[in-house]
């Protein structure tokens, strides 16, 4: 068994019951608790770099806290969408299978835009969603039409590096 695994091995027989409770302690949630502490330890076995801990606790708890950060926000994201299709007839509401998937895009799409400063998210997807114009969006934002070409720019940009140079 490579060295790598070893480690994993070891920190999860010493330390997975820990994390599994600190986890249901932030999340009020044994089965997501569960998934979570699984999944941490599925993020270390797929680390290709050599680890020694000297805190190993800390350690998880950083990789954990990221997890439950993500789960948090896919939670609202699902929640938000459900409450935008809730007055839909049911005849032109998505399938089960159809929610899946624009759920994943929701969070793929959130993934990207997390990386910006808020203006310029805002200017983007103002531009991009609302269809707004750059003097509209100028307008509503109180900022100059040059920032907004320099804010949705930047987003782009940002876009553009996170899905060709990843």
């Amino acid at each position: 068994m490579p060295s790598s695994e070893y480690a994993v091995q070891t920190l999860y027989s010493h330390h997975h019951g820990w994390l599994n409770t600190w986890l249901r302690s932030r999340l009020g949630n044994a089965a997501d608790a569960a998934d979570l502490a699984q999944d941490t330890f599925v993020r270390l076995l797929q680390k290709t770099e050599r680890f020694e801990l000297k805190a190993p606790r800390a350690f998880l708890r950083t990789i954990a806290r990221g997890l439950v950060i993500d789960h948090w926000r896919r939670e609202e994201i699902e929640r938000a969408y459900l409450e935008s299709i809730a007055h839909l007839p049911e005849a032109v509401a998505p399938s089960v299978e159809e929610r899946a998937l624009i759920l994943e895009l929701l969070e793929s799409i959130a993934r990207l835009l997390e990386g910006l400063k808020p203006k310029v998210r805002k200017a983007f997807l103002l531009a991009q969603c609302d269809g707004l114009t750059y003097r509209q969006i100028a307008q509503q934002m109180g900022v100059s039409l040059r920032s907004v070409e320099r804010y949705v720019a930047e987003a782009l940009y940002h876009c553009y590096v996170l899905r060709y140079e990843a």
